[in-house]
């Protein structure tokens, strides 16, 4: 399953060094042949963009003939709001938006991801209301998030 996993990877970066600005999140595969693939990009991804991307790696599977009868399914997609960020480029691409990062250790802080480096990122969050209301700037090192997850404002 790995093995095939890394040769679907590889088709998949054939189509991605055409379009640069467009990366894969992730890519399983299930017991069924169900071939589920996250993709984003700098920008985030359209739907159109997604029904692309969907329909070339659909026919390079078919074309390598790995799935006789064609007996496997792919679904390709953004990760969507709910799924915690995994890449460097899905943190730069969410600067100026709210985490929540639940820690190694289990604690949880939610602030503005402000900036990103290449072994942290920069959160800016505000205890209290009011007068009493306390802002802060925390530096995290990547090596200390378990997850971090855009929150949606209303």
């Amino acid at each position: 399953m790995e093995a095939r996993v890394r040769q679907i990877e590889a088709l998949l970066n054939q189509l991605l060094a055409e379009e640069p600005s467009y990366f894969l999140v992730s890519l399983k595969i299930k017991p069924t042949n169900n071939i589920r693939v996250f993709m984003d990009g700098d920008e985030g991804i359209s739907i159109e963009k997604c029904v692309k991307f969907n329909r070339q790696l659909y026919k390079l599977i078919e074309e390598k003939g790995w799935y006789p009868d064609g007996e496997f399914s792919l679904e390709l997609s953004s990760p969507g709001i709910e799924e915690p960020l995994l890449l460097h480029r899905q943190y730069m691409r969410n600067v100026g938006r709210d985490l929540e990062i639940v820690f190694t250790d289990g604690s949880i802080k939610i602030g503005t991801l402000i900036a990103v480096t290449a072994a942290d990122i920069l959160i800016q969050s505000t205890e209290g209301k009011g007068k009493k209301a306390v802002t802060q700037q925390l530096l995290i090192p990547f090596n200390n998030i378990k997850t971090a997850t855009v929150q949606i404002k209303f």
